[in-house]
């Protein structure tokens, strides 16, 4: 089983979305870190400098690292913006 952590600046960024968005993502998060594979839902990154995997929740992106057993949420932004 995985766990998930986020970085103070994934998390500045978390805070400053909607409630029912911040929810959405949290409950994505919690079914990705309980499934047995939880790479199969994310999608390798080929610019590695901002992530090794990223996951779509909606209209947002979580671009992600992995240490361990753990998700190091490195950021989480509207799929417009994550990229710039």
């Amino acid at each position: 089983m995985y766990q998930y952590e986020f970085t103070s600046k994934s998390l500045k960024e978390l805070r400053k979305l909607d409630r029912k968005i911040q929810f959405r993502i949290i409950e994505k998060l919690d079914y990705i870190c309980n499934s047995p594979t939880p790479l199969f839902y994310a999608d390798h990154l080929t610019d590695s400098s901002l992530g090794e995997y990223r996951i779509r929740i909606g209209d947002y992106r979580v671009v992600f690292d992995i240490e361990n057993d753990t998700l190091i949420i490195l950021k989480v932004r509207h799929r417009r913006d994550i990229y710039r």
